[in-house]
């Protein structure tokens, strides 16, 4: 019974991070990672679907990751990035235009990210995105995956500013900062008596 509550919570935690995308960032093009960036590129410049460019992207490197991350893992975090790709695709023909103006948004929308984010690290999943690549690189080149992942971040942030907006980049880092903080602080809630009442394993 405990893979039930875990979905809950798990889906509920995806689609808290999707709504922070959809509803907040996604409307000035502001990425909240490494594969938001290619989200946002394909979306500026071919008109795709951020729900879309998000579950292919994830999928693909889950599977190739697959031997690494093992059967549960992946699992959980396909679950995770569809509930997050169906939640975006849903709102997305709600939102046509910025529900307020960018800074406001960015606040907002790295703060609800944090908290979605956070709560899925807390119960041991993962939202998908560049650190699987990271990781395959990693193995593949014997390298240290934080250094993989800064430099494939680093450069798909660029690209993204170079290409939509230079100010991009500057609200990507307050986002990343201000969402980074928000997972640490989740993370450091104490769940475990919730967790033991439901016989979740995070």
């Amino acid at each position: 019974m405990h893979v039930l509550y875990k979905s809950l919570i798990l889906g509920m935690a995806a689609s808290i991070q999707g709504i922070a995308m959809t509803f907040f960032l996604f409307p000035h093009f502001i990425p909240s990672g490494g594969a938001a960036s290619l989200a946002v590129l394909f979306n500026y410049l071919l008109d795709a679907p951020y729900s879309v460019t998000l579950w292919v992207l994830n999928a693909g490197l889950l599977l190739a990751a697959a031997k690494w991350l093992g059967k549960s893992s992946v699992i959980w975090t396909l679950f995770c990035v569809s509930v997050t790709s169906v939640t975006i695709d849903f709102l997305t023909t709600y939102i046509t235009e910025p529900l307020n103006p960018v800074l406001l948004d960015l606040l907002l929308g790295a703060v609800v990210f944090g908290v979605g984010v956070g709560i899925l690290f807390r119960m041991g999943a993962s939202s998908g995105g560049m650190d699987i690549l990271a990781l395959i690189i990693s193995k593949a080149r014997g390298s240290a995956p934080g250094r993989t992942l800064f430099y494939i971040n680093g450069s798909l942030l660029l690209l993204t500013g170079v290409v939509v907006d230079w100010k991009v980049i500057v609200y990507a880092v307050i986002c990343q900062m201000i969402g980074t903080r928000m997972i640490d602080l989740i993370y450091k809630v104490d769940i475990k008596i919730l967790a033991e009442k439901y016989k979740i394993h995070y």
